[in-house]
């Protein structure tokens, strides 16, 4: 299998003392998020690769040579500020990062999200344009694949929309965008993608891919991968991955978020985190099921 650390949370950010803590025991437990008394044990000898997807990776950047299976990482960069990202590290810490990881595990392993695109008077087209074309030129030769996405109608940023002030884009946005972001990736060697987008602007120049292929898996491990099908309409081309996170736990509290809704929550599970659970957030309990999971 291949783990996702993690789509619900930013484990690396906030809990990667923990996460190398499990990798020492060899196995982590994870919560079913619909039956909380079900518990998966995932061995890591079950284990062919980890994708890392993360706004902050410095806190795993010295544990990186101790992890002795397939690395991919996906690193959100995005150009908001504190109103929008409130807990985001400096950004010019994150490039430097992104730097010494592409070194580490080599730049064909290392994808930046450029995620969500959102647009308002102060983070318009031309806004956008300028960042993107700004971190190609700081990334040439450290990276050679964006990807791209559009803010969705989550929960969260229903209830934020007093500081998001985003408004719908229109075809000539799109067209604007992709026109722009394929320039800047083609002028520095790199590609731009969109991931399950009903834009994906291709006829921009954008290429066609996912966020993890299967021949991307297959390079990695050697194994062939099932695609997910389990997304909300239509049909996600990435392979299957088995997420180890918990939804309302990431501590960045950025208003645009689809895996925290409730900040008191998240502030709650912080507390009830430890760092010798072999659950990222509490302990096993009781009446709780253990099962193991292979794949």
């Amino acid at each position: 299998m291949i783990l996702n650390v993690s789509g619900r949370t930013d484990i690396v950010a906030f809990y990667t003392k923990w996460f190398m803590k499990r990798l020492e025991e060899g196995y982590v437990d994870v919560r079913n998020p619909f039956n909380k008394h079900l518990i998966s044990r995932i061995f890591f000898e079950d284990v062919d690769a980890f994708l890392f997807c993360t706004k902050n990776p410095i806190p795993i950047i010295p544990y990186l040579a101790k992890i002795d299976k397939p690395i991919i990482f996906q690193i959100t960069l995005t150009s908001y500020k504190k109103n929008i990202e409130p807990n985001v590290p400096d950004k010019k810490e994150v490039i430097e990062a992104i730097k010494r990881i592409s070194n580490i595990i080599g730049v064909d392993n290392l994808y930046i999200r450029y995620d969500p695109i959102l647009v308002n008077e102060e983070y318009s087209i031309e806004y956008h344009k300028r960042a993107f074309a700004k971190l190609t030129e700081v990334l040439d030769g450290y990276v050679k694949h964006f990807i791209v996405s559009f803010i969705d109608d989550y929960k969260n940023v229903r209830k934020n929309m007093r500081y998001l002030k985003c408004r719908e884009l229109d075809e000539n946005d799109y067209r604007e965008i992709g026109v722009s972001f394929s320039s800047s990736a083609r002028s520095h060697n790199m590609t731009v993608q969109t991931c399950f987008e009903d834009e994906n602007l291709v006829e921009y120049g954008f290429i066609k891919g996912e966020c993890l292929s299967r021949e991307m898996a297959y390079n990695l491990t050697g194994k062939e991968y099932p695609r997910w099908r389990a997304r909300k309409e239509g049909k996600c081309e990435c392979v299957q991955m088995v997420d180890i996170g918990d939804y309302n736990s990431c501590r960045h509290f950025c208003k645009y978020c689809y895996a925290n809704y409730d900040e008191t929550r998240v502030n709650e599970n912080y507390i009830e985190h430890d760092d010798n659970s072999s659950l990222l957030i509490g302990v096993v309990g009781d009446g709780d099921i253990i099962k193991r999971r292979q794949k």
